[in-house]
């Protein structure tokens, strides 16, 4: 009898400590979710993590706190997720930089852009524009082709910097039409436009947000967006795909990252708030008014951008034969 009512009791107790454990992986998020950002505060990402935290917030009932980790052209914000305890309390917002360029560009990451994370969502991208100055005699893409193929290494090109994206769109462009165009590189994208805007290079690929103003003032022409849809910021622009480069695409890309191992409750509850915050007129509008366009997907479908955008800024970054400075 006593040795019944033992079992009986074992039994009781395991029970309550199973319900106690379920009843804790239930009450996610049960303290503030830390969505590290890796650029410094003010710019594009800090601003497009700051609104979607926002949201997040709201739908979680938690906050959400921001944590700027800039350096390293990103790696020093993406190692600290990749390190984090895969718990639902560290996230982060990465960028075609971390998680698809950088590993290219640079041997010896102490992370693994696909191993080493869990896919969110897609959340937003920010096209280019491809300027030319006003005295360049070009008013279409086929007609820069036709120039930079008639006249090779005449014609030079700016960018923020050694293997920035804005950079990679000026070496997948140059690749997809066998042209040559020399690169000069920047530190920061102002310097580089200045140079534009004063005739001192000829193009550049600009981010929609700070072209656009001058696309419209006349002192530089927009020949298209980078993007395979035109942009509402830029409607009349056609896009490079459409000016008869068929399949080119660059855009600066961000998403939302988890540290790998991360619960699949997690993720789809993270997937779930992000898709419904993405969908959000004000929040979309918000976005746009800075050039971006607002994105959401599931997480496998995540995963397979992540990996071909991946492939092929790798290919791109051997073929240009770039180095990490």
């Amino acid at each position: 009898m006593a040795r019944d009512l033992r079992f009986l009791l074992r039994a009781c107790l395991l029970a309550l400590v199973a319900c106690a454990g379920s009843a804790h992986a239930q009450a996610w998020p049960a303290k503030p979710i830390k969505l590290i950002v890796p650029y410094p505060p003010g710019g594009s990402a800090d601003i497009l993590a700051r609104a979607i935290g926002q949201k997040l917030s709201e739908g979680l009932g938690q906050s959400v706190v921001i944590d700027n980790r800039p350096g390293a052209g990103t790696a020093i914000g993406a190692e600290a997720t990749a390190k984090a305890a895969p718990d639902g309390y560290t996230i982060m917002l990465g960028t075609v930089s971390s998680h698809a360029i950088n590993p290219a560009l640079t041997p010896g990451l102490k992370y693994d852009p696909v191993k080493d994370f869990a896919p969110v969502s897609l959340v937003a991208s920010i096209p280019f524009v491809l300027l030319v100055h006003p005295s360049l005699p070009a008013r279409s893409v086929q007609e820069l082709i036709a120039l930079a193929k008639a006249k090779p290494g005449s014609l030079n090109f700016s960018s923020a910097g050694s293997g920035t994206s804005n950079h990679l769109a000026g070496e997948l462009f140059k690749s997809m039409t066998h042209t040559f165009m020399v690169h000069i590189p920047y530190r920061g994208s102002a310097p580089a436009l200045t140079d534009l805007l004063a005739g001192q290079v000829q193009l550049m690929f600009d981010l929609v947000l700070t072209a656009q103003p001058h696309v419209k003032s006349g002192a530089a022409r927009a020949l298209a967006v980078t993007s395979l849809t035109r942009s509402a910021a830029l409607p009349n622009v056609p896009t490079v795909a459409e000016s008869g480069v068929p399949g080119y695409e660059v855009s600066a890309w961000f998403g939302l990252f988890a540290p790998a191992g991360t619960p699949a409750g997690v993720v789809a509850a993270l997937n779930a708030e992000t898709v419904k915050a993405m969908r959000a007129p004000d929040l979309r509008e918000r976005l746009a008014s800075q050039g971006a366009d607002a994105a959401s997907s599931t997480p496998e479908e995540f995963a397979a951008y992540v990996k071909d955008e991946l492939g092929k800024w790798t290919r791109v970054i051997k073929a240009s034969g770039m180095k990490a400075d």
